[in-house]
């Protein structure tokens, strides 16, 4: 089976004072960036959908299931590390003002405070449980950079958390065997985008 594990669009910023978790929205550019990988993937046989809980991801998915008549199923497993967070600054904006925060960040301080582990293992259990109900299909997962990167250093055997940047809508590829084999089709498409850039 086919696994197209899209990034999230772009999302707001949000800082909290209350102590609840920010869990943005998409912004307006997010949402013309889920519309633009919904109308890239309409012709392409889609068998399920699924998506993290979180509005960004969610609000993500609306599109496409909408271009194919499905349902959008949510998947905890596929939740952000920062689900929790008070605060969610995108990185563009973080690396504009502050590059030296954001270079911190990228070399392990989005992991700092999370137990990198158990966040492998939940992320990689979901992705195998979605298989597993989907043999023989193609599936969407809609998500975030920090699952993308998870799973596919998961199958390539790359120890480092973090070891590209998915750009927001981007689609990443990957192929499960019922033997047990995973490959890495592609990371990052990102052609659809070009319509935004143009436009």
């Amino acid at each position: 089976m086919e696994l197209l594990v899209i990034r999230h669009g772009l999302p707001l910023r949000v800082e909290r004072d209350d102590g609840e978790a920010a869990d943005p929205e998409l912004s307006a550019l997010g949402r013309r960036q889920a519309e633009s990988v919904a109308r890239w993937l309409k012709d392409e046989p889609i068998d399920a959908i699924y998506a993290s809980p979180l509005r960004r991801a969610h609000q993500t998915a609306l599109p496409l299931a909408e271009a194919k008549g499905l349902p959008i199923q949510l998947e905890p497993g596929v939740v952000e590390f920062d689900r929790d967070a008070a605060s969610y600054i995108p990185l563009e904006e973080l690396k504009a003002a502050d590059p030296e925060a954001w270079r911190a960040l990228v070399q392990g301080g989005l992991y700092a405070a999370i137990d990198i582990e158990q966040f492998r293992k939940t992320v990689v259990g979901a992705m195998e449980r979605i298989i597993a109900a989907n043999p023989g299909r193609r599936v969407a997962v809609v998500c975030h950079g920090g699952v993308i990167n998870t799973w596919a250093a998961h199958i390539l055997g790359i120890a480092t958390p973090l070891f590209f940047d998915p750009t927001y809508t981007s689609i990443n590829r990957s192929l499960a065997a019922s033997s047990g084999e995973r490959m890495v089709v592609s990371l990052n498409e990102a052609a659809h985008l070009r319509e935004l850039a143009d436009g």
